[in-house]
């Protein structure tokens, strides 16, 4: 027979190995901002079971029961709630530009999914974005809809040509999602200066649309067979 200790000395290890296994890669950017990975290697009955959802919520999850999305809807969740640290309800609600957000916990967030990953972003003190792409050949072809033809030109010259491409757009989108608004051309309103790229790095981007212009620092990252590009804030936001 096992005693309380003996147990608990089982149990707590186990328990933990569950919360983490899933956590591929995590990154402190400062003192309030973090984003990290999740691999999704559970079955969605497994991550739904992590969760407290209200009614609507369980009703949109049933609606995506049969897709890849519910997979990638429940593995963000699960990855928001582990960062939070938090076993409660989350309310987590999408804005009219479809920018999430969180009624009740003073933090800001960016989700982002892609085939087997999923990715969260928080930060306590400014809006942040991320992103992450699987890296495939065929990006090639759709790169004059997110490039200007100046960084296409930039990025041909570039000795890892297909990397740099998704260099570019994960940053872009990261831009996009900070920003948090509709309407914003990735090709005409959003622009990065030149780069190399080296695997990890930093872009300089700006936005600018009609009388908006802000700038940015973009991170980007690769990962295995995946690009992540993430940023906080607009440097001359106000």
């Amino acid at each position: 027979m096992w005693t309380k200790l003996e147990l608990f000395g089982v149990i707590l290890p186990c328990f933990l190995q569950f919360i983490f296994m899933a956590i591929a890669y995590s990154k402190q950017i400062d003192d309030s901002t973090e984003f990290a990975l999740w691999k999704i290697e559970e079955e969605a009955e497994d991550l739904y079971a992590q969760l407290q959802l209200n009614d609507e919520e369980k009703a949109f999850v049933e609606q995506l029961k049969h897709s890849k999305r519910n997979l990638h809807w429940l593995a963000t969740r699960v990855l928001l709630r582990t960062l939070l640290h938090t076993d409660e309800y989350i309310d987590c609600k999408v804005d009219a530009h479809g920018k999430p957000y969180l009624v009740t916990l003073p933090y800001h967030i960016s989700l982002s999914h892609s085939f087997e990953y999923a990715a969260v972003m928080i930060s306590k003190n400014g809006a942040v974005g991320i992103d992450i792409e699987h890296i495939q050949q065929k990006v090639e072809r759709i790169a004059p809809r997110f490039l200007n033809p100046g960084e296409l030109k930039a990025a041909k010259q570039d000795p890892h040509f297909v990397e740099a491409l998704y260099a570019y757009w994960c940053a872009k989108e990261a831009v996009y999602k900070c920003h948090g608004q509709k309407n914003v051309s990735f090709a005409n309103d959003i622009s990065l200066q030149p780069f190399t790229f080296t695997g990890e790095g930093s872009i300089q981007a700006r936005l600018q649309k009609d009388t908006l212009l802000l700038d940015y620092k973009v991170d980007y990252l690769q990962y295995e067979d995946y690009m992540i590009g993430y940023v906080k804030g607009a440097w001359n936001e106000k």
